[in-house]
């Protein structure tokens, strides 16, 4: 348990650093401007779908650095860590040119009910923020590369200090504060563009230090040969079911959001600030599953499968007992956690209902989560790719439609939808984990 803790908390603060950017914008906008607050419903979620799908190769690199680092072959480790920064780069720039070109037409026909203030504010974000995807996929694949070393405090520092810089970027520049310019939903940008940056130049200013990194990325490069084939096609193995399981995932999660976008700019609001609510929910079952996730990887490179097992186990067990008080709070007092992001009563009335909802899809969400990252972390990406297409397609679409359109409840029906998927995730995976054949997957 103590060397579970040990990686988990320093990845569970870090990823609740890492969405911390999104919320901060979140409560500075909510009490800037109610337009600019739905926007964040259309931009964010854009922008984090990307990061999501093309970082989904750093499964690849937690997956078989981790194996590495658990063989004692540090050196492949830092092979695999500078094939994946450099496909990053490459796949960050041409993701930003392309969503950049496609931007004007895709905003309104998406989102074709989100009003025009509410699309203005969502394409102006965008255009700022989205340059900085190459660097922040760098940033991801060095943040696997590292917590596969076992290495989760660095990112956690890179990631303090990133927020530190948006949060005091964003209220000034938002409200026009300290003599600087109000510049709305274009301060908000700034700040996020200019913490994704800072955390990428730190994050790969240590790994590639020759004193500070715990993988030899400077040694590989003068020797030369580290970006060999073999290393390409192992990490191309896993990582392609990878790609295309949050492509599935995020590609339905636009869907979702198109559906919450047809009940209305406030319903779009209200979810934001559900979304927000729930955050630290879902970053911390994502924290016990990058322990898990490097802890399975480096055990099985160990050839210890019962190590790697009971570590999944501790990591799952953990991280239902903390999403399950999570969910407990959100039972007492719902309309105190959404007026922390919005005050407007009627978006706390759509809102509160529920988030009761979600606190029923705690626990599941959790077990699921932590297990996505132990069949990942052993290189078992196909049989995740599996369960989300079924969990997105048939379980939480429909069900979110049905619910919240044809059955006229709202964003209650759209959360329905959303809990009924992690129900069904929980029990395939817990199914694939008994059976055990993930930790004999050769990556």
């Amino acid at each position: 348990m103590l060397e579970v803790w040990r990686l988990a908390w320093p990845a569970i603060t870090h990823m609740l650093l890492i969405t911390l950017v999104f919320l901060v914008d979140r409560l500075v906008l909510g009490n800037y401007s109610a337009a600019s607050l739905a926007s964040l419903q259309i931009s964010s979620v854009l922008v984090w779908t990307l990061y999501s799908i093309f970082t989904a190769f750093s499964a690849g690199t937690l997956a078989i650095a981790g194996r590495a680092v658990g063989a004692n072959d540090k050196r492949q480790a830092a092979r695999v860590a500078l094939v994946s920064i450099a496909g990053a780069s490459a796949i960050g720039a041409v993701v930003a040119i392309g969503a950049l070109a496609f931007l004007g037409a895709f905003l309104p026909a998406v989102f074709p009910h989100a009003g025009a203030q509410v699309l203005d504010d969502a394409a102006a974000y965008l255009k700022i923020v989205l340059p900085t995807l190459p660097l922040s996929f760098c940033e991801a694949m060095a943040a696997a590369a590292l917590q596969a070393s076992g290495d989760t405090r660095t990112p956690l520092f890179a990631a303090t200090l990133a927020n530190l810089a948006n949060l005091v970027l964003s209220v000034l520049l938002v409200f026009g504060l300290a003599g600087l310019p109000e510049m709305g939903i274009r301060g908000a940008a700034i700040g996020a563009a200019v913490a994704a940056s800072v955390q990428a130049i730190i994050l790969l200013t240590v790994l590639f230090s020759s004193r500070r990194s715990p993988l030899p990325l400077r040694d590989v490069l003068r020797e030369g040969g580290a970006f060999d084939v073999a290393t390409v096609r192992r990490l191309a193995a896993v990582s392609v079911p990878a790609f295309l399981d949050k492509l599935a995932y995020n590609g339905g999660y636009v869907v979702f959001v198109a559906i919450i976008g047809l009940l209305g700019s406030a319903v779009m609001a209200a979810n934001q600030a559900l979304v927000s609510v729930e955050a630290i929910c879902f970053l911390s079952a994502d924290g016990f599953g990058i322990a898990a996730g490097a802890l399975v990887a480096q055990k099985l490179g160990a050839g210890s499968a019962l190590d790697a097992r009971r570590a999944a186990t501790i990591a799952a067990r953990l991280a239902v007992a903390m999403l399950s008080a999570f969910g407990l709070v959100f039972l007492l007092a719902p309309r105190v956690l959404v007026t922390a992001f919005s005050d407007d009563p009627a978006i706390v009335s759509i809102g509160v209902p529920a988030l009761f909802v979600a606190a029923f899809a705690q626990p599941f969400m959790a077990y699921a989560t932590v297990m996505r990252m132990v069949l990942r972390g052993a290189g078992a990406t196909r049989a995740v790719l599996a369960v989300t297409l079924g969990g997105t397609f048939l379980i939480r679409l429909p069900a979110a439609y049905l619910f919240a359109v044809v059955l006229d409840h709202g964003l209650v029906g759209v959360w329905i939808g959303s809990t009924l998927d992690w129900v069904f995730e929980a029990a395939v995976l817990a199914w694939l984990f008994r059976r055990g054949s993930w930790a004999e997957k050769a990556v």
